[in-house]
Order: structure tokens, then sequence, then C-alpha cells
């Protein structure tokens, strides 16, 4: 299937939709200072299955990468997304260690 992913800043979510415009589904996420925070995965029942939810996190976490922005995964369909697929996980925001002092 011909999915376009488009980020909707004002809906703060990635939207995949299908080659005649119908929205298949959706990835939100909050914008926080220079993090970006994934927090919910959505397909439309009509189109689960037929790797909607793939394409449309793919095609988010490619915006993401080119924006050069760290990202928080807290959706669990991203966290497996990252686990099947590592060459995403250099995305990942990891917190600054503070220094250690004995």
């Amino acid at each position: 299937m011909d999915i376009s992913v488009e980020d909707v800043p004002d809906e703060e979510r990635f939207e995949a939709r299908t080659v005649d415009g119908v929205l298949a589904g959706f990835a939100a996420y909050q914008l926080a200072s220079n993090l970006i925070v994934m927090t919910h995965t959505e397909v439309d029942p009509a189109f689960e299955g037929q790797g909607v939810a793939t394409a449309l996190i793919r095609g988010a976490l490619d915006d993401i990468r080119e924006r050069r922005i760290p990202m928080l995964p807290l959706c669990p369909f991203v966290v497996a997304f990252l686990q099947r697929h590592p060459d995403y996980r250099d995305l990942v925001y990891t917190a600054p260690q503070p220094p250690v002092n004995d």
C-alpha cells in the first residue's frame, strides 16, 4: 500500500494518508524545546495489518532525522519499532549524565 507521511505541527502529529488522501493513521507527539516525544500511534481499523503503522513511524523518524531533533519514544509501538530497526536508535534522546562526586 502506498502511504505518504506528513508532519501536521498544528495537530502535533504525523499523519499517514493513502494515495486518495484518506487518513489511515497518525503518530502523536509533543514538542518540548529541542526534543520530540512520541506519545501514541493509531491506525484506522480499516487499514490494520497492511503495514500502515510501520510506514508511518519510518516516515516520522526519517523526518525527525532530517531535522536533527532528539526523540524520546513513549509510545509502545515506536519502542517496538526501534527494537526491530536499530538503524534508528541514534535518534533516541539520552539524558546527559551528571558528574559523579565521591
